[in-house]
């Protein structure tokens, strides 16, 4: 009896002790990852600051090689992108975002709840055929697209790049939505539905809650994508529905010296991207380790 009591206080220690020795290995990995987290986000970093940097400089200063840091600062580069005219960019790339991503949102969270909480019958064939549109390189679509624009009398359309960019991120929202509507418990919506909610109300008092985070993660990155989107809006605008990409790519001259307009631009036109980025920080942050750990 003693040997069996000895064994199970034996049997019973060592897992203590495991997790224990774990723990302190966890403790002093500690510091070397947050060292590392540093290194990675100051590498991440430093091209934004040098682009801000290179913003406040003469164009003379701009383009010297090595770059000069201590040069004078100036806004000459802020002024000549505010005498370009970027207002009418800026409201169609504004537009062209928003508008799509709210239909992106609109479409891709009905599909995901009947693709995870009320699944379909073969729902990872839909899935992957999601994933299947987005297997073509775009710049094999843009003929087709500019002859579709030509005939239908699109061109140069904002409307049409709001469909474009709706279509070029629903996949990715649909299977985004799936994998954060899919961690909302069956047990709550069970329960609810025996205490007689219907449908709109579970949606709304159980399922909202639990998948805002990635909602908001969701609507940032599609949000992102069609802000940055170049390629479609080189090719299909003109001088109404141009975005501000574009507006960027036009101080690019074959002549003479250009960089520190260049990077004014740049840090304006990505002012908007960084404070939804800053004003969504929190949600993102959970909805992108929404499953992450079980």
């Amino acid at each position: 009896m003693s040997t069996a009591v000895l064994k199970s206080g034996t049997n019973a220690h060592v897992p203590t002790s495991r997790k224990e020795q774990r723990a302190r290995e966890l403790n002093r990995s500690k510091p070397i990852w947050g060292a590392l987290a540093w290194v990675v986000g100051v590498l991440f970093v430093l091209p934004v600051l040098w682009m801000v940097l290179t913003s406040l400089h003469s164009e003379t200063d701009a383009a010297t090689n090595p770059p000069s840091i201590a040069a004078a600062l100036t806004l000459d580069g802020y002024r000549a992108f505010l005498s370009a005219g970027p207002v009418a960019p800026l409201l169609n790339s504004a537009m062209a975002s928003v508008i799509s991503t709210v239909l992106v949102l609109c479409l891709a969270i009905p599909a995901a709840f009947a693709l995870s909480i009320r699944p379909v019958r073969k729902w990872t064939d839909v899935m992957f055929f999601f994933l299947s549109t987005k297997f073509m390189p775009l710049v094999a679509g843009l003929l087709p697209l500019y002859l579709f624009a030509t005939e239908t009398g699109t061109l140069d359309n904002i409307w049409l790049l709001i469909v474009l960019y709706t279509s070029m991120n629903l996949p990715i929202a649909v299977w985004m939505m799936q994998s954060f509507l899919a961690e909302v418990p069956g047990e709550m919506l069970e329960a609810a539905s025996i205490d007689g909610a219907g449908l709109i109300r579970m949606l709304w008092s159980i399922v909202r809650p639990v998948a805002m985070p990635g909602v908001a993660a969701t609507a940032l990155i599609c949000f992102i994508f069609s802000w940055n989107e170049l390629l479609l809006a080189r090719t299909l605008t003109a001088t109404v529905a141009g975005t501000a990409p574009v507006f960027l790519t036009g101080f690019v001259t074959s002549q003479g010296l250009f960089l520190a307009q260049l990077c004014a631009a740049a840090t304006v036109i990505s002012l908007p991207v960084l404070v939804a980025g800053f004003a969504a920080q929190d949600k993102l942050v959970q909805g992108l380790s929404m499953g992450a750990v079980k």
